[in-house]
């Protein structure tokens, strides 16, 4: 695992757990507290899931933009820059399914049925913050992911950074050449 990998998983999990220690802090819940609850928190977990759905599919979007910008770059980077485009695009169609998931789930009209006793409202209240918190993690690791990888890009195709260790090694070679090249020829201009 690299270091744009690590750091955001790091970063998810730090988050989700501050989060979810939120739900916590709360303190144990009746199940008629837990549907007051659940009442009130219910628009603010489908804004936070509808953010994530956007933000995800933007981001999703977006990559496309980034792998024309790294293909037609004159560095040619190595396959673990691509890993690491693949990785945010995996990562990123997984919390969009979760996403939907958590919204359709959380959208059945479970207080309008008599059959629910309130105890299940508890267990519905914590597993409801639980995913808002595993949603909020994800994106923020997602978001994390991709920082470390633009980075990377504008270092190397923005600002010309030539000593990357995302530039393969057949770019350096070639990118010497160029160099030893300009200087031999400067020289002889300078004769004449």
């Amino acid at each position: 695992m690299n270091a744009i990998v690590k750091r955001a998983l790091v970063g998810g999990v730090v988050s989700t757990i501050v989060m979810g220690t939120g739900t916590f802090i709360l303190g144990k819940v009746s199940g008629y507290e837990a549907l007051e609850l659940l009442k009130k928190s219910m628009a603010g977990i489908n804004m936070l899931c509808n953010t994530v759905i956007l933000g995800s599919t933007t981001i999703l979007a977006l990559m496309l933009t980034l792998l024309g910008i790294s293909r037609s770059s004159d560095s040619q980077l190595t396959d673990r820059h691509y890993k690491d485009v693949l990785t945010i695009a995996k990562s990123d169609t997984i919390l969009i399914v979760v996403a939907v998931i958590t919204f359709l789930m959380l959208n059945l009209p479970i207080s309008e049925s008599k059959e629910v006793t309130t105890v299940w409202y508890q267990t519905i209240y914590y597993v409801s913050l639980g995913m808002a918190s595993l949603l909020g993690g994800g994106f923020i690791a997602v978001v994390m992911m991709l920082y470390g990888t633009v980075t990377n890009v504008i270092l190397i195709v923005g600002l010309g950074v030539k000593e990357h260790p995302l530039i393969s090694d057949e770019a350096k070679d070639e990118q010497n050449e160029k160099e030893n090249q300009k200087e031999e020829n400067s020289p002889d201009q300078n004769d004449k």
